[in-house]
């Protein structure tokens, strides 16, 4: 969302096909249509353009799928999914180095990746794999986001670095990219997400919706349209 507010047009497709959380963080249960070219219609949210298995799906049931069918779904997605003249489309991937991932890289031209991880150690572990997977398949890592960066406490305005301090940080120097950005734990943030009503879009005065926003300008920066 902070990307769109940019001024580009964007689709966000959740690649995540076991565990999808677009609908609900966007606050539609909406089901997508198809035209007569038997083209899947994205469902249009906050100005976006969204795609999720959890279009498909009802909240409890499971998407109980072995590697061909997942490597089948992502296809879709991709190549069946009218999206449009879009920007940006933003391509939400799971943990891991897998069919889904491996798809996707086959599948399309990626621009770049970018690494999500949170501070500590057991997460970078992660984030490294999925960084080396990228260099194998020439797609460049266009910088780390730090997530769950620390909390700071409402009471006292005190901050807590839950999860260590310094991870993010450390491994973009190793990576030789960016540190894009730190992103807290803030309760308003999750609240709003469960809502269906992202932070960036419910307030746009919030610290978080100011970090997201540098984040998609210096997104914006390093892949022009």
């Amino acid at each position: 969302m902070a990307l769109e507010q940019t001024g580009a047009r964007v689709g966000l497709c959740d690649c995540d096909i076991y565990g999808p959380s677009i609908s609900l963080m966007f606050g539609t249960r909406e089901r997508p249509t198809a035209t007569d070219e038997n083209m899947i219609v994205p469902i249009e949210q906050y100005g976006l353009r969204l795609m999720s298995m959890g279009f498909l799906l009802d909240d409890t049931s499971p998407a109980i799928l072995r590697g061909p069918m997942v490597t089948r779904y992502t296809q879709q997605f991709l190549r069946q999914v009218e999206w449009g003249e879009l920007d940006y489309l933003v391509l939400d991937l799971p943990p891991g180095t897998g069919d889904i991932q491996l798809t996707i890289v086959q599948t399309v031209a990626l621009s770049g990746a970018i690494i999500v991880t949170t501070p500590q150690e057991v997460a970078l572990i992660d984030a490294r794999k999925a960084a080396t997977m990228f260099e194998k398949v020439n797609v460049p890592v266009l910088g780390l986001v730090e997530n769950m960066s620390y909390f700071v406490s409402p009471s006292d305005n005190k901050r807590y670095d839950i999860f260590g301090t310094g991870g993010g940080e450390r491994e973009a120097k190793r990576l030789r990219v960016p540190l894009l950005g730190q992103v807290p734990i803030d309760i308003a943030t999750r609240e709003s997400g469960d809502r269906g009503i992202p932070i960036v879009s419910e307030d746009p005065k919030s610290p978080v919706t100011a970090e997201f926003k540098r984040i998609a300008e210096d997104i914006r920066k390093m892949l022009p349209e």
